[in-house]
């Protein structure tokens, strides 16, 4: 058997994934989940909570996400690798709950997405940008407090 990602009435069947992979790669509602494990005749009940997380914008979703938006966006560039970067994920995590509904806020991983990096000539990371009407109107470059960026999101409202 392989381990079952269980949210009733749907059944989402998963192969070998680990609970930290589903608490960092997934984003979906915020709700409680049930992960239930099976293997070695042994069976693992784990009651989990999915947060809000910031969108993960990719090559892919980019012009649907963000230049079409009618809110404001702010977008993090960021790398797994990069030290400042983990400084400034969880805020970038706070803000998305923060402004849930009324902003989209979403990450772009650098090292898998080089078309929206490239577009904005990111070299420094983390950059955050700022868009209104799909056009960026600011920009951070480097880790700052939360309050520099929610300022920052609030002056395109």
């Amino acid at each position: 058997m392989g381990n079952e990602f269980n949210k009733n009435p749907a059944n989402v069947q998963c192969q070998a994934v680990t609970i930290n992979y589903l608490a960092n790669h997934l984003t979906i509602p915020q709700n409680n989940y049930t992960f239930i494990s099976e293997g070695n005749n042994l069976k693992s009940n784990y009651k989990l909570n999915f947060k809000k997380m910031a969108l993960e914008i990719t090559d892919a979703n980019f012009e649907e996400l963000v230049e079409k938006s009618d809110k404001p966006v702010l977008l993090d560039f960021w790398a797994e690798w990069c030290g400042p970067c983990r400084m400034v994920g969880p805020v970038v995590e706070e803000l998305s709950k923060d402004y849930d509904g009324k902003a989209i806020v979403g990450k772009v991983d650098v090292d898998s997405n080089a078309a929206i990096s490239a577009k904005f000539g990111i070299r420094n990371i983390p950059t955050i940008l700022f868009f209104k009407g799909g056009q960026v109107v600011d920009k951070q470059v480097g880790a700052v407090q939360k309050s520099v960026l929610d300022a920052k999101l609030k002056a395109l409202f």
